[in-house]
């Protein structure tokens, strides 16, 4: 049994800088990779920190379920969105819930989990018959963490590194790391990829954004290149099916 207070460990991180305006962008991103493959019906989005995705959640589904650790974030999270949305606060190891789910989301979270089988796992048990399971992770592999390598700054790829840590890392996934960790829980999957080709750290893309040294079409067009070059992107996933 996790003995983690998670009201804590985001307070104790509160004044890391480890929220960018990069990140917006990565979602909206996200979301549009996952179009094709979303489903009308039910939503379950475990963890939600401060409520950033939930928000773009909403928008797409008028059945959302979120599962979160710390009640906090819960109360952050509530005052930002519609009222329909339901909030459990329990770990993903304790929470009960009806196989309800049509579209389940694990959206750069897997990479804090203790016990990671478990986990993925128990959501078997929430996601209906014909439903998908969306995983997606901060990638090893993006060029700005190869370059980081390169520079000395971190030891290799697959480091988590202080920072990453002190945020509640456990793991950092390549996409074959990733992978063999969902077939290892049992699950099938029906399309991998990444998410935005990745040439910069995000402080980086930040300040070239606010400088006006890159533009939107600039970024939409990392977008579209890391659809040929998926080892390359910011973020990897896997949309993921009953096996």
């Amino acid at each position: 049994m996790s003995t983690r207070n998670y009201n804590n460990e985001f307070q104790d991180n509160a004044h890391r800088h480890y929220a960018y305006n990069f990140d917006a962008r990565l979602r909206r991103y996200m979301m549009d990779t996952f179009s094709p493959w979303l489903s009308d019906g039910p939503a379950l989005e475990l963890g939600c920190f401060e409520g950033d995705f939930t928000q773009i959640f909403v928008e797409r589904f008028s059945d959302l379920t979120v599962i979160e650790a710390a009640s906090e974030l819960i109360e952050v999270t509530r005052a930002r969105v519609t009222p329909s949305v339901e909030f459990v606060c329990s770990t993903f190891e304790t929470a009960e819930l009806a196989p309800r789910f049509d579209n389940i989301f694990l959206i750069h979270t897997l990479e804090h989990l203790d016990d990671r089988q478990t986990v993925l796992q128990r959501i078997s048990r929430w996601l209906t018959p014909t439903g998908r399971l969306f995983i997606a992770v901060p990638n090893a592999n993006a060029p700005s963490r190869q370059i980081a390598v390169a520079m000395g700054l971190i030891d290799h790829v697959s480091a988590v590194t202080e920072g990453e840590r002190l945020h509640g890392h456990r793991i950092t996934y390549t996409q074959d790391t990733l992978e063999q960790e969902v077939h290892s829980a049992g699950w099938k999957i029906k399309h991998r990829g990444g998410v935005f080709f990745k040439p910069l750290a995000n402080f980086q893309l930040d300040r070239a954004m606010e400088t006006q040294l890159i533009d939107d079409q600039f970024m939409d067009g990392c977008y579209t290149l890391g659809r040929q070059y998926p080892d390359l992107c910011a973020s990897i996933f896997v949309v993921c099916e009953h096996a």
